[in-house]
């Protein structure tokens, strides 16, 4: 496979007799190239050939096994279209590198499935979800969009679904952002589906395991398949259902070229094998809903008064400097005395206290004290922080240097304040305001599964949060203005995701459950908690990219690059009529950089804009301009992603 964007396409070789029973279409070969030997696929055989020049040889078959199946092999062309990408690019993501004693072993035999009807009461509150159940266990091509409810056992939920399709003769396929997520539906799901049938794909299971677990699914011994975000390329047979749980999570959009997301990718294949397809979260993204709007999904949400059973009482606290100077309480703990009062509440009715705080570490920025400028590294401009109480001066969290005499840049103040919190220090001052009470941290390299039902404080960063059995007595959201703050397309919606995430461990209303969030209560991310509604949440979402054209309601593609470069691809394209080119603006520190050679002087980035029925123009317009640009061998790197996930 080559990766340079002007040899995307295919090369035609001979095969000797000796290697033509293994040289199948799927497999894995060796052809020399250019004078030296790669990797490649064989697509097909064919008997006749367009080139006129002189054909080399296949050099040998590396295996048998026909890793590339058909079906993803479409999938991987129409993300590549999609995304202005390769499909080597693609490849790379779909078939992990082969594992030659793995794929030897004895294929053991499995015996005959046995399967056993689903109880659809647990979907009952959520109005035609037994609709949709019975048109999975029909076969039929359902597709729909899930709210979740607060409490809800969602992996139960999710394994019932998939159960239905296996039951009716087919697959499913289940994507997660991250291996708790996996850990969870693979044990429901191993109760509802025989367990040898069940298989999950995860990066940290080593090359052997993985490699073994994704020739099961291969094979056809897996039924129901489940893992993160590059498992929605597995070769699954008789596909009949695909399902992602939280798609707003960052961890399903893949940091490498073509930059896909690993919703788009399922909803894709959904449509290219037409199967069934179901999104689902405890809130909801701008993409999901737009799927609603357009009728391509229909809704699955309980009614109004079934919400406010299941969820806790929400309160929204002010954060001002007013409000501080009013309560001795936000200065000294962090915490307003409301907050405080709901903690001590549930601490004494014998509950686990869950407080969210947005950053990890112990003070991760720093500002000046004088005139609030950010302080920034000397030799990267990376952020300085502290990593602990007991250190002297700071240590940038990007290139790791100390600092160990802070000056500000601009004022010459060597006064400093922290920016942000993070959750060892919070942990830190609430063991000072609640003294002889267990403080647990979750976060970072340390993400606990589950805490147990007894008194404690759980101070845990976004998507760290564990899970207590009988649910938390109380949630405490804190710096909301760091969430909310963020200049950046998404930071509405991810706050929400963020809060109801953890909003979704505590108890209901009739039980005592209290959710408090520090911010201000107007902010309407902060009214959608309130109400516990992320479906209208997501509708003025919606709503408001529509009116300002910014996805999903349009398509827009991110060149980055130095300006000649980006200027120079954006040129050689031919945009589609009415094509909207933005900037350049430069590209803020800390923003990743294109891949390949250094780039010398500044990196910018420049946005082409279109409406949406013209998404696969320009990505075919950019893909093609990226291939002249890749011939020419004359202008430094260019990254090209369609609809990133930040945009600024």
């Amino acid at each position: 496979m080559l990766s340079v964007p002007h040899l995307d396409r295919e090369f035609d070789y001979l095969v000797s007799s000796e290697q033509s029973d293994d040289a199948q279409p799927g497999v894995r070969a060796r052809v020399r190239f250019h004078g030296r030997l790669v990797d490649a696929f064989i697509l097909e055989r064919r008997s006749d050939t367009d080139h006129v020049g002189k054909l080399g040889w296949l050099d040998r078959v590396v295996s048998a096994e026909p890793v590339l199946t058909p079906d993803v092999r479409r999938l991987a062309e129409a993300v590549a279209t999609r995304y202005a990408g390769t499909r080597p690019d693609v490849l790379r993501l779909a078939v992990p590198p082969r594992h030659a004693n793995v794929e030897k072993q004895a294929v053991p035999e499995l015996a005959p499935l046995v399967t056993a009807d689903v109880d659809p009461a647990g979907w009952s509150v959520y109005g035609r979800a037994e609709a949709f159940l019975a048109a999975l266990a029909e076969g039929r091509a359902a597709r729909a969009v899930w709210q979740a409810l607060p409490g809800e056992q969602w992996a139960d939920r999710l394994a019932e679904a998939g159960a239905a399709v296996v039951n009716s003769g087919r697959a499913a396929l289940a994507v997660l952002p991250d291996q708790s997520d996996v850990d969870a539906l693979h044990a429901a799901a191993s109760r509802h589906v025989d367990p040898t049938r069940v298989v999950a794909l995860s990066a940290g299971l080593g090359p052997a395991e993985r490699y073994r677990r994704w020739l099961a699914v291969l094979r056809g011994g897996a039924r129901f398949v489940i893992g993160t975000r590059s498992a929605v390329f597995a070769p699954v047979a008789d596909l009949g259902l695909v399902m992602v749980w939280d798609d707003g999570d960052d961890s399903l959009a893949e940091p490498r070229a073509p930059y896909s997301h690993a919703r788009e990718v399922a909803m894709l294949r959904a449509h290219q094998v037409r199967c069934a397809a179901l999104i689902g979260g405890y809130s909801r993204t701008a993409e999901a809903q737009a799927l609603v709007r357009s009728r391509w999904a229909h809704d699955l949400v309980a009614t109004r008064p079934q919400v406010r059973a299941r969820a806790a009482r929400v309160v929204a606290i002010e954060d001002s400097a007013h409000a501080q100077e009013r309560d001795p309480a936000a200065r000294t703990a962090r915490l307003p005395t409301m907050a405080l009062d709901a903690a001590r509440s549930a601490l004494k009715a014998g509950a686990p206290v869950l407080v969210q705080v947005p950053r990890r570490g112990y003070v991760p920025a720093l500002a000046c004290g004088r005139c609030r400028t950010i302080a920034r590294c000397r030799h990267c401009t990376g952020p300085l922080s502290l990593p602990d109480r007991d250190t002297t001066g700071a240590v940038c969290r990007w290139c790791g240097r100390h600092e160990p005499a802070l000056r500000c840049a601009r004022c010459g103040s060597d006064a400093v304040r922290a920016v942000v919190v993070g959750a060892r220090r919070t942990a830190e001052e609430l063991g000072r305001a609640f003294p002889g009470t267990t403080v647990v941290t979750s976060g970072g390299d340390a993400v606990l599964a589950t805490v147990p039902d007894t008194p404690a404080l759980v101070v845990a960063t976004p998507g760290a949060e564990p899970v207590a059995p009988g649910g938390y007595g109380a949630a405490l959201l804190l710096d909301g203005w760091a969430l909310l703050g963020r200049q950046d397309l998404r930071a509405g919606e991810d706050a929400l995701r963020r809060w109801m995430a953890a909003g979704a461990l505590v108890r209901p209303r009739s039980e005592g459950g209290v959710v408090a969030v520090v911010a201000e209560s107007a902010i309407p991310t902060v009214q959608a908690l309130v109400r516990w509604d992320p479906v209208a949440a997501a509708e003025a979402e919606l709503d408001a990219r529509t009116e300002v054209g910014l996805p999903p309601a349009a398509h827009m593609a991110a060149i980055d690059g130095d300006v000649a470069s980006a200027a120079a691809l954006i040129d050689t394209a031919t945009l589609p009529e009415g094509a909207e080119v933005l900037g350049p603006v430069d590209l803020p520190p800390g923003a990743r950089r294109p891949a390949g050679e250094p780039v010398d002087g500044p990196v910018i980035r420049m946005l082409v804009r279109v409406p949406r029925e013209q998404g696969l123009e320009l990505a075919a317009a950019l893909r093609k301009a990226t291939g002249v640009a890749s011939a020419r061998h004359d202008g430094a790197p260019v990254r090209v992603q369609i609809d990133p996930l930040h945009i600024g």
